[in-house]
């Protein structure tokens, strides 16, 4: 199940994304997973983890159909205060989503693995719903800024504590092992301290800047590709007694059938 944020959690994560500097870090965030993720107007996503809808609201003035789940009823209130009627919400984990299977185009986890019990899983989960991409946002383990919030959980209590952080290599090795080889992208943004002002926004945005695998925030987008399996069936037939012409190979005759599975 996780860590699953209670009624102080999600009002001081309310708070923290309501400054000034933390407006413009989300906004780099968000702006990443639209870049890599490249949802078309009216497609469907599900944001698993959604927690207060900070990554619902671009999704949605793209024109995109977005289903918000998380596991936490204090973050849900304050999404819906925030989303109105305009996507669905609904509480659940993502290790267990309830949904069908390929129930929409794309899937997210925004800063949602830090906090499961069973990363792959989670994964796993999501490359099951969705159809066309699956993005993953995490906070990179590898940045300067991660330490510091690793060794600042150390003395003082914090969400930090609960969290857990990752870099691009741990998750390709997790996408490897539940998805096999399948086309995989990253990018990392929040490299800058402060980050704000046009030539900071320039070197944020630049492509080369965010293949370094060293900025605060990790994106990555996996593209979902259809598997299949076969398997032999025998078909019986009725020999004919000697004497009479046989119509058909004797014996039995192996054939194989395709099955689809998600990947």
């Amino acid at each position: 199940m996780g860590y699953v944020f209670n009624f102080h959690d999600a009002i001081a994560y309310e708070k923290w994304f309501n400054k000034k500097r933390n407006v413009h870090k989300a906004s780099l965030e968000t702006r990443l997973m639209l870049h890599m993720l490249k949802p078309l107007r009216n497609e469907t996503l599900l944001d698993i983890g959604c927690g207060t809808g900070v990554s619902i609201l671009p999704l949605l003035k793209e024109g995109i159909q977005v289903t918000g789940l998380d596991p936490s009823p204090y973050m849900l209130d304050i999404a819906y205060k925030n989303i109105k009627n305009r996507a669905d919400l609904y509480r659940g984990f993502a290790e267990d989503l309830p949904f069908e299977d390929n129930s929409f185009n794309h899937a997210s986890l925004f800063t949602t693995l830090e906090f499961v019990d069973d990363p792959e899983k989670a994964i796993e989960e999501a490359c099951r719903i969705a159809k066309d991409r699956l993005f993953i946002g995490v906070l990179n383990s590898y940045a300067l800024k991660g330490i510091q919030r690793r060794v600042k959980g150390i003395f003082n209590e914090s969400l930090y504590n609960k969290a857990r952080f990752f870099n691009i290599w741990e998750l390709k090795q997790m996408i490897r092992k539940t998805l096999g080889d399948v086309p995989v992208t990253w990018r990392t943004v929040c490299h800058l301290p402060v980050g704000q002002g046009k030539l900071a926004g320039k070197i944020e945005d630049s492509s080369l800047v965010q293949r370094f695998p060293f900025g605060a925030f990790a994106g990555m987008v996996v593209t979902l590709v259809p598997r299949f399996k076969t398997r032999p069936l025998i078909l019986k037939y009725q020999k004919k007694p000697s004497g009479e012409t046989a119509t058909g190979f004797a014996g039995s005759i192996r054939i194989t059938e395709s099955k689809k599975i998600n990947g």
